[in-house]
């Protein structure tokens, strides 16, 4: 089964704790730190819009992208609530083809990590520096392998407001790979539980392997930083994140 078919009604609800305004500052920091001037961004991984309105109300003129059908209803559903016409697009993330160019893209809460083959991953790159105007900024961010090796033989378990989950993950066939099983039993309105079960993987990759890909499509002033705070990497990084120019066009 693909993964968020059921768990986008309730994704929301179990993220709430997520700091979703941390992301939005790296972005602005990121900005500045570049002294680039940005209208107009694309959000690859959208999901249920989070994201996305942070950067509507911050000024910028946001596009979403996602995979999943279900995500994208729901973030419609809650950009028209907030008074914002939204512009989203169902695409694979390796895939994409989009009719205009952006400033910057954010591929951001490792949505990166769901793509298992490298040549999807190096195709994603390439898809989103055909999408920058000259001198637009990805950004993005990764599980570490630290992060990835610790959720090996995690569980976790909770109930809140009529939805309990189990949540176990474990190795992946793949190097650096974890698959998640996820188990809900979400309450109906009869007060019966209907059970629902999915199946997440993720992988990711070092340091030097993304930064090779990312040149290979073209990027050039890579920066590489660590868990939000602007730092370099260090053994116990949870999250990696990166930043990347698309070069500029030679003049004659």
């Amino acid at each position: 089964m693909k993964p968020y078919i059921h768990f986008a009604h309730i994704y929301d609800h179990l993220m709430a704790h997520v700091e979703y305004d941390q992301w939005l500052i790296f972005m602005e920091n990121v900005f500045k730190e570049r002294k680039v001037q940005v209208s107009k961004v694309l959000d690859v991984g959208c999901g249920t819009g989070e994201l996305m309105l942070r950067m509507h109300q911050a000024g910028f003129v946001t596009t979403g992208l996602d995979i999943s059908e279900d995500m994208l209803a729901i973030a419609h559903q809650k950009l028209q609530a907030a008074h914002i016409q939204p512009q989203l697009f169902q695409e694979d993330m390796s895939q994409f083809s989009l009719p205009e160019n952006y400033d910057a893209i954010t591929i951001f809460c490792d949505s990166l990590n769901y793509l298992e083959k490298e040549e999807d991953v190096k195709r994603v790159f390439s898809r989103c520096y055909n999408a920058l105007h000259k001198n637009g900024i990805l950004l993005f961010d990764v599980h570490s392998p630290f992060k990835i090796q610790q959720f090996y033989q995690a569980t976790f378990a909770d109930e809140q407001d009529g939805v309990a989950y189990m949540w176990h993950s474990f190795a992946g066939e793949e190097p650096l790979s974890v698959e998640h099983e996820l188990t809900f039993f979400i309450e109906t309105e009869n007060g019966l539980y209907e059970r629902v079960e999915e199946l997440h993987k993720e992988r990711t990759f070092d340091v030097a392997t993304y930064t090779k890909w990312l040149k290979e499509a073209g990027f050039t002033d890579i920066r590489i930083t660590g868990d939000f705070n602007q730092f370099e990497l260090h053994d116990q990084t949870e999250r990696i994140f990166f930043s990347a120019q698309k070069k500029q066009e030679m003049s004659n």
